[in-house]
Protein backbone atom coordinates (compact mmCIF):
# COMPACT_ATOMS: atom_id res chain seq x y z
CA UNK A 1 0.00 0.00 0.00
CA UNK A 2 1.46 3.45 -0.80
CA UNK A 3 -0.01 5.58 1.57
CA UNK A 4 -0.69 9.27 0.55
CA UNK A 5 0.72 10.51 2.89
CA UNK A 6 3.62 8.43 5.34
CA UNK A 7 3.52 11.20 8.10
CA UNK A 8 5.64 8.23 10.14
CA UNK A 9 8.12 8.03 7.55
CA UNK A 10 8.83 11.68 7.28
CA UNK A 11 8.86 12.41 10.87
CA UNK A 12 11.34 9.42 11.91
CA UNK A 13 14.50 11.08 9.87
CA UNK A 14 14.27 13.58 13.21
CA UNK A 15 13.44 10.57 15.95
CA UNK A 16 16.41 11.54 17.64
CA UNK A 17 16.68 14.84 17.96
CA UNK A 18 13.10 15.32 18.78
CA UNK A 19 14.00 13.05 21.96
CA UNK A 20 16.62 15.19 23.10
CA UNK A 21 14.18 18.19 22.40
CA UNK A 22 11.90 16.25 24.74
CA UNK A 23 14.16 16.05 27.57
CA UNK A 24 15.21 19.47 27.34
CA UNK A 25 11.89 20.85 27.83
CA UNK A 26 11.65 18.42 30.58
CA UNK A 27 14.20 20.00 31.89
CA UNK A 28 13.80 23.66 31.47
CA UNK A 29 10.71 23.58 33.51
CA UNK A 30 9.60 26.76 31.44
CA UNK A 31 6.48 25.46 29.73
CA UNK A 32 4.57 28.02 28.21
CA UNK A 33 6.05 31.00 25.85
CA UNK A 34 10.08 30.46 26.65
CA UNK A 35 12.52 30.40 24.89
CA UNK A 36 12.14 27.67 22.14
CA UNK A 37 9.12 29.71 20.91
CA UNK A 38 11.36 32.96 20.74
CA UNK A 39 14.11 30.90 19.11
CA UNK A 40 11.95 29.35 16.43
CA UNK A 41 10.19 32.79 15.81
CA UNK A 42 13.51 34.50 14.90
CA UNK A 43 14.27 31.57 12.53
CA UNK A 44 10.86 31.59 10.51
CA UNK A 45 11.19 35.23 10.24
CA UNK A 46 14.73 34.97 8.68
CA UNK A 47 13.70 32.30 6.48
CA UNK A 48 10.44 33.96 5.38
CA UNK A 49 12.92 36.88 5.73
CA UNK A 50 10.63 39.12 7.54
CA UNK A 51 11.06 41.17 10.39
CA UNK A 52 8.69 39.73 12.89
CA UNK A 53 7.02 35.98 13.31
CA UNK A 54 4.51 35.11 16.00
CA UNK A 55 3.58 31.81 16.88
CA UNK A 56 0.66 31.18 17.30
CA UNK A 57 -1.97 28.06 18.18
CA UNK A 58 -2.69 27.30 14.95
CA UNK A 59 -3.55 28.42 11.13
CA UNK A 60 -7.20 29.48 11.96
CA UNK A 61 -5.87 31.27 14.66
CA UNK A 62 -3.46 33.18 12.34
CA UNK A 63 -5.10 34.68 9.90
CA UNK A 64 -8.19 35.53 12.54
CA UNK A 65 -5.49 37.45 14.85
CA UNK A 66 -4.02 39.34 11.94
CA UNK A 67 -7.80 40.97 11.01
CA UNK A 68 -8.25 41.63 14.85
CA UNK A 69 -4.58 43.01 14.89
CA UNK A 70 -5.85 45.18 11.81
CA UNK A 71 -9.26 45.97 13.82
CA UNK A 72 -6.76 47.08 17.17
CA UNK A 73 -5.13 49.56 14.86
CA UNK A 74 -8.02 50.81 13.00
CA UNK A 75 -7.70 49.65 9.49
CA UNK A 76 -10.31 47.25 9.86
CA UNK A 77 -13.81 47.58 11.57
CA UNK A 78 -16.77 45.07 11.97
CA UNK A 79 -18.71 44.53 8.43
CA UNK A 80 -15.58 45.28 6.38
CA UNK A 81 -15.44 43.08 3.55
CA UNK A 82 -12.46 40.74 2.76
CA UNK A 83 -12.17 39.19 -0.77
CA UNK A 84 -11.30 35.72 -0.87
CA UNK A 85 -11.32 32.84 -3.37
CA UNK A 86 -14.69 30.54 -3.24
CA UNK A 87 -12.82 27.30 -3.83
CA UNK A 88 -10.72 27.78 -0.25
CA UNK A 89 -10.58 25.52 3.05
CA UNK A 90 -13.36 26.53 5.09
CA UNK A 91 -10.81 28.02 7.36
CA UNK A 92 -9.82 30.70 5.27
CA UNK A 93 -13.77 32.00 5.28
CA UNK A 94 -13.99 31.26 9.08
CA UNK A 95 -11.22 33.50 10.10
CA UNK A 96 -12.73 36.10 8.32
CA UNK A 97 -16.42 35.52 9.83
CA UNK A 98 -15.23 35.05 13.29
CA UNK A 99 -13.45 38.34 13.16
CA UNK A 100 -16.63 40.24 12.52
CA UNK A 101 -15.80 41.17 9.27
CA UNK A 102 -17.81 39.76 5.83
CA UNK A 103 -16.35 37.42 2.93
CA UNK A 104 -16.82 38.34 -0.04
CA UNK A 105 -16.24 34.90 -2.40
CA UNK A 106 -14.60 35.46 -5.93
CA UNK A 107 -14.41 32.98 -8.55
CA UNK A 108 -10.98 31.20 -9.33
CA UNK A 109 -9.45 29.44 -12.75
CA UNK A 110 -9.81 25.98 -13.62
CA UNK A 111 -5.69 25.09 -13.65
CA UNK A 112 -3.88 26.84 -11.00
CA UNK A 113 -6.84 26.91 -8.42
CA UNK A 114 -6.30 30.51 -7.69
CA UNK A 115 -8.04 33.55 -8.12
CA UNK A 116 -9.95 34.48 -11.77
CA UNK A 117 -8.58 38.47 -11.83
CA UNK A 118 -11.14 39.77 -14.25
CA UNK A 119 -13.81 37.96 -11.35
CA UNK A 120 -11.76 39.72 -8.73
CA UNK A 121 -11.95 43.01 -10.20
CA UNK A 122 -15.51 43.07 -10.84
CA UNK A 123 -16.06 42.22 -7.28
CA UNK A 124 -14.26 44.91 -5.12
CA UNK A 125 -17.51 47.46 -3.21
CA UNK A 126 -17.04 50.79 -1.44
CA UNK A 127 -16.43 48.39 1.56
CA UNK A 128 -14.12 45.90 0.55
CA UNK A 129 -10.94 46.91 2.90
CA UNK A 130 -8.75 43.39 2.65
CA UNK A 131 -7.86 40.71 -0.08
CA UNK A 132 -6.61 37.48 1.01
CA UNK A 133 -4.69 35.57 -1.46
CA UNK A 134 -4.92 31.71 -0.96
CA UNK A 135 -1.88 29.84 -1.99
CA UNK A 136 -4.09 26.74 -2.47
CA UNK A 137 -2.10 23.54 -2.48
CA UNK A 138 1.48 25.33 -2.53
CA UNK A 139 1.34 27.45 -5.33
CA UNK A 140 1.89 31.14 -5.05
CA UNK A 141 -1.44 32.87 -5.95
CA UNK A 142 -0.75 35.31 -8.55
CA UNK A 143 0.50 38.32 -6.27
CA UNK A 144 1.85 40.79 -9.09
CA UNK A 145 -1.93 41.46 -10.33
CA UNK A 146 -3.28 40.93 -6.71
CA UNK A 147 -0.20 43.86 -5.24
CA UNK A 148 -1.43 45.90 -8.49
CA UNK A 149 -5.28 45.49 -7.59
CA UNK A 150 -4.69 45.99 -4.14
CA UNK A 151 -2.71 49.33 -4.83
CA UNK A 152 -5.03 50.90 -6.56
CA UNK A 153 -7.90 50.08 -4.55
CA UNK A 154 -6.09 50.49 -1.37
CA UNK A 155 -6.70 47.29 0.14
CA UNK A 156 -4.71 45.57 2.58
CA UNK A 157 -2.92 41.86 1.47
CA UNK A 158 -3.08 39.09 3.87
CA UNK A 159 -1.93 35.88 2.61
CA UNK A 160 -3.30 32.61 3.51
CA UNK A 161 0.18 30.85 3.19
CA UNK A 162 -0.89 27.82 5.41
CA UNK A 163 -0.35 25.30 2.59
CA UNK A 164 3.31 27.11 0.81
CA UNK A 165 5.76 27.18 3.51
CA UNK A 166 8.63 27.82 1.37
CA UNK A 167 7.26 28.72 -1.84
CA UNK A 168 9.45 31.68 -3.89
CA UNK A 169 7.75 34.15 -6.05
CA UNK A 170 9.44 34.95 -9.11
CA UNK A 171 10.61 38.20 -7.54
CA UNK A 172 12.55 36.24 -4.80
CA UNK A 173 10.52 36.69 -1.95
CA UNK A 174 9.06 33.98 -0.34
CA UNK A 175 5.64 33.12 0.63
CA UNK A 176 4.91 35.34 3.85
CA UNK A 177 6.65 38.24 2.76
CA UNK A 178 4.52 39.09 -0.41
CA UNK A 179 1.96 41.12 1.36
CA UNK A 180 1.15 43.21 4.67
CA UNK A 181 1.11 39.97 6.75
CA UNK A 182 1.00 36.32 6.54
CA UNK A 183 -0.88 33.39 8.41
CA UNK A 184 0.77 29.83 8.26
CA UNK A 185 -0.86 26.76 10.07
CA UNK A 186 2.18 24.31 10.94
CA UNK A 187 -0.52 20.88 11.14
CA UNK A 188 1.28 17.79 11.05
CA UNK A 189 0.60 17.40 7.46
CA UNK A 190 2.22 20.41 6.43
CA UNK A 191 5.23 20.66 4.40
CA UNK A 192 6.40 22.39 7.45
CA UNK A 193 4.55 20.86 9.94
CA UNK A 194 4.82 20.27 13.98
CA UNK A 195 3.75 17.06 15.65
CA UNK A 196 0.35 18.87 16.75
CA UNK A 197 -1.51 21.70 16.39
CA UNK A 198 0.57 25.15 15.86
CA UNK A 199 0.55 28.40 13.56
CA UNK A 200 2.21 31.44 13.00
CA UNK A 201 1.94 34.96 11.72
CA UNK A 202 4.81 37.03 9.65
CA UNK A 203 4.76 40.06 8.33
CA UNK A 204 6.78 43.65 8.64
CA UNK A 205 4.37 45.94 10.60
CA UNK A 206 5.86 46.39 14.05
CA UNK A 207 2.41 47.58 15.37
CA UNK A 208 0.79 45.16 13.56
CA UNK A 209 3.31 42.02 15.45
CA UNK A 210 2.78 43.77 18.70
CA UNK A 211 -1.04 44.18 18.92
CA UNK A 212 -1.00 40.23 18.00
CA UNK A 213 1.24 39.47 20.32
CA UNK A 214 -0.65 40.83 22.91
CA UNK A 215 -4.01 39.39 21.28
CA UNK A 216 -2.72 35.79 21.91
CA UNK A 217 -1.67 35.83 25.28
CA UNK A 218 -5.24 37.31 26.65
CA UNK A 219 -4.68 40.63 25.20
CA UNK A 220 -1.64 41.23 27.86
CA UNK A 221 2.10 42.17 27.54
CA UNK A 222 3.20 42.15 31.08
CA UNK A 223 1.71 39.50 33.57
CA UNK A 224 -2.08 40.15 34.48
CA UNK A 225 -2.41 43.62 32.57
CA UNK A 226 -5.02 43.10 29.77
CA UNK A 227 -4.64 46.24 27.84
CA UNK A 228 -7.24 44.25 24.92
CA UNK A 229 -9.68 41.50 24.70
CA UNK A 230 -7.57 38.74 23.29
CA UNK A 231 -7.73 35.04 23.22
CA UNK A 232 -5.36 32.09 24.22
CA UNK A 233 -3.48 31.13 20.90
CA UNK A 234 -0.28 30.63 22.04
CA UNK A 235 2.65 28.39 20.12
CA UNK A 236 3.13 25.45 22.46
CA UNK A 237 6.95 25.26 23.00
CA UNK A 238 7.21 21.62 22.55
CA UNK A 239 5.95 22.55 18.98
CA UNK A 240 8.24 24.80 18.69
CA UNK A 241 11.13 22.85 19.16
CA UNK A 242 10.06 20.55 16.86
CA UNK A 243 9.59 23.12 14.66
CA UNK A 244 13.21 24.38 14.85
CA UNK A 245 14.41 20.62 14.23
CA UNK A 246 12.50 20.57 10.85
CA UNK A 247 13.01 24.30 9.22
CA UNK A 248 16.84 23.44 8.41
CA UNK A 249 15.81 20.27 5.86
CA UNK A 250 12.63 22.14 4.82
CA UNK A 251 13.81 23.63 1.42
CA UNK A 252 15.22 20.09 0.74
CA UNK A 253 11.92 18.19 1.09
CA UNK A 254 10.33 21.14 -1.13
CA UNK A 255 12.73 19.92 -4.07
CA UNK A 256 11.64 16.73 -3.13
CA UNK A 257 8.25 17.72 -3.69
CA UNK A 258 8.78 19.08 -6.54
CA UNK A 259 10.78 16.06 -8.32
CA UNK A 260 8.03 13.77 -7.11
CA UNK A 261 5.43 16.62 -9.14
CA UNK A 262 7.54 16.51 -12.16
CA UNK A 263 7.60 12.80 -12.38
CA UNK A 264 3.89 12.61 -12.26
CA UNK A 265 3.40 15.21 -15.21
CA UNK A 266 5.80 13.80 -17.14
CA UNK A 267 4.66 10.65 -16.34
CA UNK A 268 1.11 10.57 -16.70
CA UNK A 269 -0.46 10.35 -19.91
CA UNK A 270 -3.89 8.68 -19.44
CA UNK A 271 -6.28 11.31 -21.53
CA UNK A 272 -8.90 11.23 -18.42
CA UNK A 273 -6.58 12.99 -16.28
CA UNK A 274 -6.12 17.15 -15.96
CA UNK A 275 -2.90 17.75 -14.61
CA UNK A 276 -1.94 20.42 -12.24
CA UNK A 277 -0.71 24.03 -14.48
CA UNK A 278 3.37 24.43 -13.19
CA UNK A 279 6.34 26.18 -14.66
CA UNK A 280 9.02 24.29 -13.08
CA UNK A 281 9.76 27.30 -10.66
CA UNK A 282 10.24 27.57 -7.12
CA UNK A 283 6.49 29.29 -6.79
CA UNK A 284 5.10 26.08 -5.82
CA UNK A 285 5.74 23.47 -3.32
CA UNK A 286 3.66 20.73 -3.79
CA UNK A 287 1.50 20.97 -0.83
CA UNK A 288 -0.73 18.82 -2.68
CA UNK A 289 -0.56 17.65 -6.00
CA UNK A 290 -3.96 17.87 -7.02
CA UNK A 291 -5.24 16.41 -10.24
CA UNK A 292 -9.07 16.58 -11.87
CA UNK A 293 -11.18 13.91 -13.08
CA UNK A 294 -14.99 13.55 -13.93
CA UNK A 295 -15.28 10.09 -12.64
CA UNK A 296 -13.81 10.92 -9.11
CA UNK A 297 -15.37 8.51 -6.94
CA UNK A 298 -14.86 5.31 -9.38
CA UNK A 299 -11.19 6.45 -9.53
CA UNK A 300 -11.09 6.71 -6.39
CA UNK A 301 -11.77 2.70 -5.65
CA UNK A 302 -9.76 2.00 -8.06
CA UNK A 303 -6.56 3.27 -7.19
CA UNK A 304 -7.38 1.93 -3.74
CA UNK A 305 -8.06 -1.13 -4.95
CA UNK A 306 -4.37 -1.00 -6.41
CA UNK A 307 -3.13 -0.34 -2.96
CA UNK A 308 -2.61 3.81 -3.44
CA UNK A 309 -3.95 5.93 -0.42
CA UNK A 310 -5.70 9.47 -2.04
CA UNK A 311 -7.90 12.68 -0.34
CA UNK A 312 -10.27 14.73 -2.28
CA UNK A 313 -9.31 18.41 -1.11
CA UNK A 314 -12.01 19.28 -1.00
CA UNK A 315 -15.35 17.57 -1.59
CA UNK A 316 -17.74 20.46 -0.48
CA UNK A 317 -17.38 24.13 -1.47
CA UNK A 318 -17.89 26.37 1.10
CA UNK A 319 -20.42 28.36 -0.41
CA UNK A 320 -22.53 24.62 -0.13
CA UNK A 321 -21.24 24.10 3.49
CA UNK A 322 -24.29 23.87 5.99
CA UNK A 323 -22.16 26.26 8.39
CA UNK A 324 -22.26 29.24 5.71
CA UNK A 325 -25.81 28.65 4.80
CA UNK A 326 -25.88 33.02 4.02
CA UNK A 327 -23.96 32.08 0.69
CA UNK A 328 -25.75 28.83 -0.69
CA UNK A 329 -27.40 31.14 -3.40
CA UNK A 330 -24.51 32.35 -4.79
CA UNK A 331 -23.02 30.32 -8.15
CA UNK A 332 -19.60 29.95 -8.39
CA UNK A 333 -19.46 27.37 -11.59
CA UNK A 334 -15.70 27.04 -11.89
CA UNK A 335 -15.05 26.49 -8.41
CA UNK A 336 -18.35 24.01 -8.15
CA UNK A 337 -16.59 21.99 -10.96
CA UNK A 338 -13.25 21.72 -8.97
CA UNK A 339 -14.73 20.38 -5.88
CA UNK A 340 -16.48 17.75 -7.86
CA UNK A 341 -13.45 16.75 -9.86
CA UNK A 342 -10.45 16.96 -7.72
CA UNK A 343 -8.80 14.45 -6.26
CA UNK A 344 -4.96 14.30 -4.50
CA UNK A 345 -2.42 11.59 -5.27
CA UNK A 346 0.50 10.79 -2.82
CA UNK A 347 2.63 13.13 -2.25
CA UNK A 348 5.69 13.47 0.28
CA UNK A 349 9.23 14.52 0.44
CA UNK A 350 10.06 10.48 1.41
CA UNK A 351 8.11 8.61 -1.38
CA UNK A 352 10.59 6.06 -3.49
CA UNK A 353 11.30 6.37 -6.74
CA UNK A 354 9.47 2.85 -6.96
CA UNK A 355 6.50 4.26 -5.33
CA UNK A 356 6.07 7.35 -7.82
CA UNK A 357 6.30 4.84 -10.75
CA UNK A 358 3.61 2.90 -9.55
CA UNK A 359 1.55 5.52 -9.09
CA UNK A 360 2.02 6.69 -12.67
CA UNK A 361 1.82 3.03 -14.31
CA UNK A 362 -1.73 2.37 -12.49
CA UNK A 363 -3.06 5.76 -13.21
CA UNK A 364 -2.06 5.88 -16.32
CA UNK A 365 -3.98 2.14 -16.50
CA UNK A 366 -7.33 3.60 -15.52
Amino acid sequence: MIPFIDIHAINSRFDKSFKNQFQDFLDSGYYVLGNQVSAFESRFADYCETQYCIGVGNGLDALRLILEGYKVLGKLELGDEVIVASNTYIATIIAIKQAGLQPLLVEVENQTFNFDISALKQAISPTTKAIMPVHLYGQIAPMEQINSFAVYNNLLIIEDAAQAHGAIHTNGKRAGNLGHAAGFSFYPTKNLGALGDAGAVTTNDASLAGAIKKLRNYGSSSKYVNELLGVNSRLDELQASFLSVKLPVLDADNSARRDVATAYIKGITNPKIVLPAYDGSKNHVFHLFVIQVSSRNEFQDYLKNKGIGTLIHYPIPPHHQQALKEFETLQFPVSEKIHQQVISLPMSPVMTQAQIQKVINVVNAY
